[in-house]
């Protein structure tokens, strides 16, 4: 016996003097006792070893149990005490921000919004939560997309069929010159997950059409029509009225642009109510036929995503029933009030 315990003195300083921890050298008697175990089971009860160790296996296996028991009441009250401190930091600790909210990169990246009183926390939490849809990555749709990435829109949909193509890059400033045959989409979605990392972004590499456009339009919250041409801006206008989405819509021509916001379901016009016929041939040329100033769509665009964030978060006055007219070349601009039309084919209840 009292050769054992002189060994395992010698293991435990030697355990400490090589650095090992508690848990260490306790794992080292521990062994040990399994040894003399062992030897009690292989040595007849005759052999002069068992009988330095005590001459009984049942003795050790006392020791073995006490020892047990006091580690694991040790153990015991280390849990508890342990579990009362950290019901003790919970009481007193601050309250944590529910599930959902902004981690601590978010409310550095959003602080301009948040101290602005007309957005602030809330503003920013609605921001987060909203789902916004945008027709045509071009001219319009690359700053609107750009800038509704920044602003933390949480999740935003752009669908567009094209390519980007050289002649697009003067303008388009979501694609670079190595995009060229890209699908507009992805392009646009490598931009803005490059700013943003912390939004859904979700391309639709297809054709708007009347037959896809209403049930796309359902899983989002605002529309925004970034689209040049009479024709997909009716189908936009029609679903955006079926499905009683407000519509952001732009338009740009040479060095003139416009904005407003559709919204029939709100009291204000949809755009059928402004104009009810689609213009005669040659009177609603393209960009591609009339050229335009790089930089007009940048400012229309701009402009086409404060209106969303201020739909989003209630800040000041939308334009609804109002529709503001940019002329770049003179720096001139002008608001013309827009009424609905109560015999509207499309959003009237004659």
């Amino acid at each position: 016996m009292v050769l054992v315990l002189a060994i395992a003195i010698g293991l435990w300083g030697l355990g400490a003097a090589l650095g090992a921890d508690l848990r260490a050298r306790a794992a080292m008697l521990g062994l040990l006792y399994l040894a003399i175990a062992v030897l009690f089971l292989v040595l007849p009860e005759d052999h002069p070893l068992i009988a330095s160790l005590g001459g009984s296996l049942g003795e050790w296996l006392l020791l073995g149990g006490v020892v047990a028991l006091v580690f694991g009441y040790r153990k015991l009250l280390g849990l508890i005490r342990n579990r009362a401190i950290d019901a003790e930091e919970a009481r007193t600790a601050p309250p944590k921000p529910p599930l959902g909210t902004f981690s601590g990169e978010e409310l550095e990246r959003y602080a301009r919004h948040i101290t602005l009183r007309d957005i602030g926390g809330p503003g920013q939490k609605k921001l987060k939560n909203a789902r916004v849809l945008i027709v045509g990555a071009g001219g319009l749709g690359s700053p609107a997309l750009f800038y509704l990435a920044a602003a933390g829109v949480g999740t935003i949909g752009v669908i567009d069929h094209d390519t980007v193509d050289l002649s697009n890059l003067q303008r388009q400033i979501i694609h670079t010159d190595a995009d060229q045959g890209m699908p507009k989409v992805f392009s646009a979605e490598l931009r803005m997950k490059a700013l943003n990392p912390h939004i859904d972004v979700r391309p639709y590499h297809r054709k708007l059409t009347r037959e896809n456009a209403e049930a796309l339009f359902a899983e989002y919250d605002i529309i925004v029509d970034g689209t040049d041409g009479w024709e997909i801006r009716d189908v936009i206008n029609r679903a955006a009225v079926a499905a009683k989405k407000p519509l952001v819509s732009g338009a740009i021509s040479a060095w003139e642009g416009q904005v407003t916001i559709y919204d029939p379901a709100n009291e204000a016009p949809c755009m059928a109510c402004v104009f009810p016929v689609a213009p005669a041939p040659g009177m609603a040329a393209t960009c591609s036929e009339t050229g335009v100033i790089g930089a007009l769509p940048g400012t229309i665009g701009t402009m086409m995503a404060a209106e969303v964030i201020k739909e989003i978060t209630g800040a000041g006055a939308p334009l609804k029933g109002r529709m503001l007219i940019y002329d770049a070349l003179y720096a001139e601009t002008r608001i013309i009030t827009l009424k609905p039309n109560p015999n509207c084919d499309i959003c009237g209840v004659s």
